[in-house]
């Protein structure tokens, strides 16, 4: 059977080749007789027509197919593409300038930069920080500026392999095209840095606060006119941390006085024998009486700078003023009662007053909170705060409460619900429209007291040079008795107060000093050499 069908395919070729011949003889018959021309010629003609027209069903065919298929055309080379990169230069010989892949890569996937941009290997510097991690000093393409960068910060992070925290942006001072991006090796504060110098504090440019991811110092520029909320949870290392910035303010600040309110009843006292007022109590009324204190003498200086002013004299300096309170919603909340409730609201007005009215006289408030709820804080306080510190929260709503409702929305910010609660005392610093990551001083006890002696040292020798007065001859008197606390009854007539009637005198008393008497811990009604040494360095 096989050979048979073979035999069939065979006679069928030759029967179809015949007649392909008998064909072509007739259209060669048929083209020689039309047009007269010699066997050769209607050959050459016949075959040239049939090669034109094989090569034009060629082309038709190939472009139906590449239509149908949507294939296109012919890919460039890599030298036809490297030149089509808005970065290309047009040299005599089509150089190109290359391409930072690493940058280009993280920038254009998250849309810091369009798709077809690039950042350029030569606007490229590449710094490795010993022990701490790789910083990037580049210009992102024209039209961009550093801002697109901060924004999308925490997708770069991702395209790179690391967190938002291992991050750290700087903008520069001559370009908005530059950026400085550091990128860590290892999480922040993974290992602690030592604690500063009193030299290194004394150098820096402001107040610091803490070591920022690198080790350097970071703070605020001045708390003149200025004031700061700090909040956290519990435990997260806020009362080490204002226990540190007030030993940079004792080093770095100047003279100034300081007010103290201690709702941890023990954080704060390492400083009491130099402030001007030290309270340790979780009483809305202590709390209510100095900020009314304070409010009173921001009035007085009010009326002298207006006075000044009228007799066309100099504004006069006055010694700042720094308030601070630890775990100050305590002091806001209320009980159930209408009389506790007016208390409340009237505490949050004049804590707003201070806040935001004192600033000019030169009186700043610094409040601590560990419950950075809604409620905690009222709203009309937290608003006045120029400077924001946020130690590790729970949530981004928390954050908020703390740094304020459109944080987010500021140049790289940092949300301090990613902070690591096992590193006590790190915070997110905001102030100046600039986030900072920061870990707070953890100063020794002994390099505190030396601060405190010293500065108190310096409190008697001030004293000492004062003209005299009675609050005077009450101080030299107490220290020459080697006592902390006199009774009005002793001291009544060293200072020539002679009135028998306890009420009278304590009143003659206590308007000759221009200090508050305070009781014993056996209940008797006198004064205390810290009262009034503060009393004497104070200047209304």
């Amino acid at each position: 059977m096989h050979d048979s069908r073979g035999s069939d395919d065979s006679y069928a070729h030759m029967a179809g080749a015949i007649g392909v011949l008998v064909m072509l003889g007739a259209v060669l018959i048929a083209i020689k007789t039309k047009l007269g021309l010699p066997w050769w010629a209607t050959i050459l003609l016949t075959a040239g027509t049939l090669v034109v027209l094989g090569y034009a069903a060629w082309w038709v065919k190939t472009r139906i197919k590449r239509w149908w298929a949507r294939e296109p055309a012919q890919a460039p080379s890599a030298a036809q593409a490297q030149e089509s990169l808005p970065g290309a230069t047009d040299g005599a010989q089509g150089a190109v300038e290359a391409v930072h892949p690493e940058l280009t890569a993280a920038l254009a996937r998250t849309g810091a930069i369009g798709r077809d941009e690039v950042v350029l290997l030569s606007d490229v510097r590449t710094e490795e920080l010993s022990g701490i991690g790789t910083q990037y000093t580049f210009l992102v393409p024209k039209a961009r500026t550093h801002e697109d960068v901060a924004k999308h910060l925490g997708p770069i992070a991702s395209m790179l392999g690391v967190t938002r925290l291992h991050l750290k942006l700087e903008r520069s001072r001559y370009t908005e095209r530059e950026v400085k991006l550091l990128k860590l090796h290892e999480p922040p504060f993974t290992r602690p840095f030592t604690a500063p110098t009193r030299q290194e504090i004394e150098t820096f440019a402001g107040i610091p606060l803490g070591h920022d991811v690198t080790g350097r110092l970071a703070g605020v520029p001045t708390f003149d006119k200025a004031s700061l909320l700090v909040a956290g949870m519990t435990q997260m290392g806020k009362t080490t941390l204002v226990n540190g910035l007030i030993t940079c303010l004792l080093i770095a600040y100047g003279e100034f006085e300081l007010y103290l309110l201690d709702g941890k009843f023990c954080g704060l006292t390492k400083f009491e024998p130099i402030a001007t007022r030290y309270e340790s109590s979780d009483d809305p009324a202590v709390f209510w009486s100095m900020v009314q204190e304070l409010n009173n003498r921001a009035d007085r200086r009010y009326e002298k700078i207006k006075e000044a002013i009228r007799n066309r004299q100099p504004v006069p300096k006055f010694k700042p003023v720094i308030f601070i309170v630890d775990e100050a919603a305590d002091f806001f909340a209320s009980g159930g009662t209408n009389e506790e409730k007016d208390q409340a609201r009237q505490i949050a007005e004049d804590t707003r007053s201070l806040v935001s009215k004192s600033l000019e006289s030169g009186i700043s408030s610094v409040l601590m909170t560990q419950r950075p709820s809604t409620n905690a804080i009222p709203v009309m306080v937290r608003d006045q705060f120029l400077y924001r510190l946020c130690l590790y929260v729970a949530s981004s709503g928390t954050s908020k409460v703390a740094l304020g409702d459109t944080y987010f929305e500021t140049v790289a910010p940092i949300n301090p619900a990613l902070l690591d609660p096992d590193i006590k005392g790190q915070a997110v610093l905001f102030a100046n429209g600039t986030s900072t990551l920061i870990r707070g001083f953890n100063f020794s006890d002994e390099f505190i007291w030396g601060v405190v002696d010293g500065v108190q040292a310096q409190q008697q020798v001030t004293i000492e040079k004062s003209p005299e007065s009675p609050l005077k001859q009450a101080i030299d008197l107490m220290r020459d008795k080697g006592v902390d606390f006199i009774t009005s009854a002793d001291l009544a007539p060293f200072l020539g107060v002679l009135e028998t009637d306890p009420a009278d005198r304590g009143k003659k008393l206590a308007k000759l000093l221009g200090v508050t008497p305070s009781r014993s811990t056996k209940g008797a009604r006198g004064y205390r050499l810290v009262d009034l040494t503060a009393a004497a360095m104070s200047d209304s």
